[in-house]
């Protein structure tokens, strides 16, 4: 395996390994060890103590976070008729119905979420093959699948953001950029982890959250201590 860069042995230096961090303190840690030459995401993984192999231990859901995940995010709508111009309105990147489902047919994939009325849904669902592998398929589960199409787009770009527990029981959520204040990256991070603590399948049993990790796109991660993580997150400065 290759050897890791300066930037990521250097900032290996700033912690330690072993040790369970405040999220104060490792949003600190993390927001000092981005040092690439781009605004780096900060990342949170959690992994959970379910089986996601049975069905009623699935752990999926949206949150919209209150600061943004700091990216500019295109949306696709598929609909017809009046949701067009309410999609438009809303300030959706790309709006069509058939044509757009041929354009995406033909490998155009411009986009970073797919919002679709449930009237179109005969046309978007002949795309599965196209959109399922890259996690674009609209969802009612995630309220991408709504006539509700103002709400949706104006939701997206706000910084709604989807959570879904692996194979492997992990999910993977951005928390914001490097740039992010401090405070700000606290308050996305207590939205996520509050969404994720309410989703607790009733059938999982013994402790939900086994172990809690921040990173910045080009850090280590850092341990954050699942016991502090509850109480009075937000208030540390």
């Amino acid at each position: 395996m290759a050897g890791r860069g300066k930037r990521y042995t250097e900032a290996l230096k700033l912690y330690d390994r072993d040790h369970l961090y405040s999220p104060s303190e490792a949003i600190g840690l993390v927001k000092a060890s981005a040092n690439a030459k781009f605004d780096e995401t900060i990342e949170l993984a959690v992994r959970l103590g379910i089986d996601p192999k049975r069905s009623d231990q699935q752990v999926r859901g949206t949150v919209v976070l209150p600061h943004g995940t700091g990216k500019a995010v295109k949306v696709a709508v598929f609909a017809k008729g009046e949701k067009i111009k309410e999609a438009e309105e809303a300030g959706a990147d790309y709006v069509g119905s058939e044509e757009l489902a041929e354009k995406v047919q033909g490998g155009w994939l411009d986009f970073d979420v797919a919002v679709a009325t449930p009237d179109m849904m005969s046309v978007v669902g002949r795309l599965g093959r196209i959109l399922g592998p890259r996690g674009l398929m609209p969802n009612p589960k995630t309220g991408t699948v709504t006539f509700e199409v103002e709400k949706a787009v104006k939701e997206i770009k706000a910084g709604k953001v989807e959570y879904r527990a692996d194979k492997t029981a992990i999910v993977h959520v951005p928390v914001g950029k490097a740039s992010f204040e401090k405070k700000k990256l606290l308050e996305n991070l207590a939205v996520i982890l509050d969404a994720l603590i309410k989703a607790r399948p009733a059938a999982a049993r013994g402790t939900y959250l086994r172990s809690v990790v921040l990173s910045s796109t080009m850090g280590p991660g850092i341990r954050v201590s699942p016991v502090q993580i509850i109480a009075r997150l937000t208030e540390e400065e």
